[in-house]
C-alpha cells in the first residue's frame, strides 16, 4: 500500500496565512514562506498554498510566492488561486511550484485542464473542489464558497479527471474549520469514482480524524490547516499516532 500524505494547506491573503471556519471569519496565522520551511522541516509530505482572494478579486497569484517558498522546502509543493490560464499555470510553474491547483477556472472552462495537462502533465494539475451538502448529493461552490453552481460533485470529479486532472483537492465546506473531523461520507464517494489520488480537506481537529479519513473515507492524502499552524499537533507526532494505527507513513 502507499504510504499515506500529510499535507499542511497555508490559505494564504496579502501575504499572510489566515484561517476560518467555514470559509468565514478568517484570522492571522503567521507568515506563509516561514510557515512553509517549518513544516518542511517537520516532515510534511507536501504543501498547499491557496490564494484565497486571488479568483474573487480578479487576482493572480504571486509567482514572487512561489519562488520564496522554493528557496525554503525541500518537498513538494502546490499553489492555487486565480490560476485562469495556461500562462498563469506555466507562470507557477517556471517559479517552482510543482504543481498548480485550479478550481473556478475549471468550472468555467473545463478545457483549461486539458490544456494544462497536455502541457505540464497531468501530474503536475490539481483540481480543487469545494462541496457542500445538497438535496441529495454534494454541489460545487466556487469563489472561495460565495458561489454555488448547481454542478453535482462527484459528477464534476469525474469529468474534470477525464479532461486531466492528475489528483483532487477535495474541501468539505461544512467541516471546513469545524474540528469535527473530516466529511468520509463524501471522501469515500469521491474516492470510488475516480482514478486518481484524493486529498481530503476540511474538518480535521485531531490524530483520530486522519486514521479515519484514510480508512473510511478511503483518501489517499490528508490536509490540515489550523491544528498545525497553533501548533495543537506537530506533524511528526501525527505520523507516529498514523503508524501505530498500521496506516503507512512516510517517517
Amino acid at each position: 500500500m502507499l504510504a499515506k500524505r500529510i499535507i499542511p494547506c497555508l490559505d494564504v491573503k496579502d501575504g499572510r496565512t489566515v484561517k476560518g471556519t467555514k470559509f468565514k471569519d478568517l484570522r492571522d496565522a503567521g507568515d506563509a514562506v516561514e510557515l512553509a520551511a517549518r513544516y518542511s522541516g517537520e516532515g510534511a509530505d507536501e504543501i498547499i498554498f491557496l490564494d484565497i482572494t486571488a479568483t474573487n478579486e480578479r487576482r493572480k497569484t504571486a509567482a514572487q510566492l512561489a519562488r520564496s517558498v522554493a528557496e525554503v522546502v525541500n518537498i513538494p509543493f502546490t499553489i492555487g488561486g486565480g490560476v485562469n490560464s495556461v500562462e498563469d499555470a506555466r507562470m507557477l510553474l517556471d517559479a517552482g511550484a510543482d504543481k498548480i491547483s485550479i478550481n473556478t477556472a475549471a468550472v468555467r472552462d473545463p478545457d483549461l485542464l486539458s490544456k494544462c495537462a497536455d502541457r505540464f502533465g497531468s501530474q503536475a494539475v490539481v483540481l480543487a473542489i469545494d462541496a457542500k451538502l445538497s438535496s441529495g448529493g454534494w454541489e460545487v461552490f466556487l469563489n472561495g464558497g460565495r458561489e454555488g453552481t448547481g454542478i453535482d460533485a462527484l459528477e464534476w470529479a469525474v469529468e474534470g479527471c477525464r479532461k486531466g486532472a492528475g489528483e483532487l483537492l477535495l474541501t468539505s465546506m461544512d467541516a471546513d474549520g469545524t474540528k469535527a473531523g473530516f466529511d468520509c461520507e463524501l471522501t469515500y464517494a469521491v474516492s470510488g469514482s475516480v482514478p486518481v489520488p484524493v486529498i481530503a480537506s476540511g474538518g480535521a481537529g485531531e490524530a483520530g480524524h486522519f486514521a479515519e479519513v484514510f480508512r473510511k473515507g478511503k483518501a489517499d492524502a490528508a490536509l490540515a490547516a489550523s491544528m498545525f499552524h497553533f501548533n495543537e499537533i506537530l506533524i511528526a507526532d501525527l505520523k507516529s499516532y498514523l503508524k501505530n494505527q498500521k496506516i503507512p507513513v512516510r517517517l
